[in-house]
């Protein structure tokens, strides 16, 4: 009897494969689906991660955020390219500041026998963390040629808390 293995030419004589049944070598559209399958399942994990791990960050495309803090604020910085500050909410709720925004792009051309229309959607949010002693009430945010700035002052006992510890030479 025939098998499907003797019509594909990349499938005779060769070794044994590991993982094959005894005295049969694997079907290559077998093994094609789930080195396929492995691809996907692999890129969906990098998706739900965020590609770095980041679990705060929705999908694959959060936004580039940096953290300072100093002795007089905490400064987040996020970068945020073709959105403008009626796209960004930002929210403070206990000890964390949440940002949020929306992407929308649209592109409509007419000419003459031409239509072409692209459009391009894009939601995250990123949960940012707040150390103890941030005045929430005195937040600021500016947002200035695609990078949001927001500027979390510390209050006046957290400030004199702060102890700086002289380093000597050894």
């Amino acid at each position: 009897m025939m098998q499907i293995s003797d019509l594909i030419p990349w499938g005779r004589d060769k070794e044994k494969t590991p993982g094959a049944p005894e005295g049969r070598e694997p079907n290559p559209l077998a093994v094609l689906q789930r080195d396929i399958n492995n691809v996907f399942e692999s890129f969906w994990q990098k998706v739900e991660s965020g590609w770095n791990g980041r679990s705060n960050v929705v999908g694959m495309f959060g936004p580039s955020t940096d953290v300072s803090e100093t002795d007089k604020n905490v400064e987040v910085t996020v970068e945020l390219p073709g959105m403008t500050d009626k796209d960004i909410d930002i929210s403070l709720s206990g000890d964390a500041m949440t940002i949020r925004g929306e992407k929308k792009v649209e592109h409509e051309e007419k000419r003459k026998g031409l239509y072409m229309s692209e459009r391009a959607y894009g939601a995250f949010y990123r949960t940012i963390p707040l150390p103890p002693g941030v005045d929430t009430d005195k937040a600021d945010a500016k947002f200035r040629n695609g990078v949001l700035t927001v500027t979390l002052p510390k209050t006046p006992e957290a400030q004199a808390k702060v102890k700086r510890i002289p380093v000597k030479a050894a």
